[in-house]
């Protein structure tokens, strides 16, 4: 399927398994030069914590170290908006991934300098998207 840009996502639905699709998007953030900083199993949380039963779901807090690097010379509390989050989580027997589009997170930012950056990561997490989803 293709991927969809929604107001604050780049997003496709994958034939990959769960497991499958994050090791696809974990390959794919290195070619992009992503680390991933920080990892949230959400089913596992809501579990333990609620009791809830859900599927699958994992948010992954992924960081160009470069571009983070420029973002935060520009704007220092940028901060507050990083890691750029990308996802892969079940639903109804599909598997979907999903990044954040960093040109709409930070179009709230009143800083024209961000402008280069914010396109740079949004074109690199659509890569990772559309590369882990369609291989």
């Amino acid at each position: 399927m293709p991927t969809t840009h929604r107001s604050y996502s780049l997003t496709t639905t994958t034939e990959l398994s769960f497991d499958d699709a994050v090791t696809r998007v974990r390959q794919e953030l290195v070619q992009e030069g992503f680390g991933v900083l920080s990892e949230i199993d959400v089913q596992a949380t809501l579990k333990a914590k609620l009791g809830v039963d859900g599927e699958p779901y994992l948010i992954l807090g992924a960081c160009n170290p470069a571009l983070a690097h420029a973002a935060l010379e520009a704007e220092p509390e940028l901060g507050v908006l990083l890691p750029c989050n990308v996802v892969i989580y079940a639903q109804q027997g599909q598997t979907h991934i999903a990044a954040v589009d960093a040109e709409q997170m930070l179009s709230i930012v009143d800083n024209d300098q961000l402008g280069p950056t914010a396109a740079e990561v949004s074109r690199r997490l659509a890569a990772v998207v559309e590369r882990a989803g369609h291989g």
